[in-house]
């Protein structure tokens, strides 16, 4: 027998059904147990199959557990073209008239889920766009304002510091203004002359003509005093 007779589940689920042996026909003898599937009354098609001493059994599609004497199948990420009527086999070996089938199951597979999923998904990535907006807004308006703060006070600085180099440039040419009165003066100094250190040379080999060199040191300027400056009158 398989058991239950009629299954509903959405697409992308999973279904699973039990195939149960009686115990009168669970004998020593070995057997296979196999899966079948009929759409609209169809012929069947084999889609799965178990031994009896394997207890697990995974395909992409189906996973098979061994229970004896019960059998499971798990039909995987279920789509709508899984619906239909699924029943088990069991063959017998080195009995040939031991073949039987068990009773339908029927499993109808419904997409209403992926309807509402697809309704949903596009008004959530419609407004989280939006509220990445409105998050976004306070963060960028402050921004905006530490640029212009910056800005105002970089033209600040650079305004003050052209109005503070102005008076020196401004004041040197004032001070250069009056004229400079240069007053002449009369002084005096004593001019030294010296005689280079050499050896005396004969007098018949010294030339007629004698060129003398002299070194005039001149004194730093002194400053006009009242005395210096009462003699420069006189």
């Amino acid at each position: 027998t398989t058991f239950p007779a009629t299954l509903t589940l959405p697409a992308g689920g999973s279904a699973t059904f039990f195939c149960n042996i009686s115990r009168e026909n669970n004998s020593g003898a070995e057997y296979s147990l196999n899966w079948y599937k009929e759409t609209n009354h169809s012929q069947a098609q084999k889609i799965a199959e178990m031994s009896r001493n394997n207890p697990l059994t995974k395909t992409e599609k189906y996973l098979l557990t061994n229970h004896t004497p019960a059998f499971k199948i798990e039909i995987l990420n279920l789509h709508q073209n899984d619906s239909g009527s699924y029943y088990c086999g069991l063959i017998a070996f080195f009995e040939p008239d031991k073949v039987m089938e068990s009773n339908r199951s029927h499993l109808v597979v419904t997409a209403a889920p992926e309807k509402t999923n697809t309704t949903d998904e596009p008004e959530m990535e419609e407004g989280n766009p939006l509220d990445h907006v409105k998050a976004m807004l306070p963060g960028i308006l402050l921004l905006a304002g530490a640029v212009v703060l910056l800005i105002f006070g970089y033209l600040t600085v650079m305004y003050r510091r052209g109005d503070v180099q102005k008076p020196p440039s401004e004041n040197t040419p004032a001070e250069e203004k009056p004229p400079v009165v240069s007053v002449p003066t009369v002084d005096y100094g004593v001019l030294e002359f010296q005689w280079e250190q050499c050896t005396q040379v004969p007098p018949d080999t010294q030339p007629v003509d004698q060129t003398e060199y002299a070194t005039i040191v001149f004194p730093e300027e002194k400053p006009v005093t009242p005395e210096r400056g009462k003699k420069h009158q006189d």
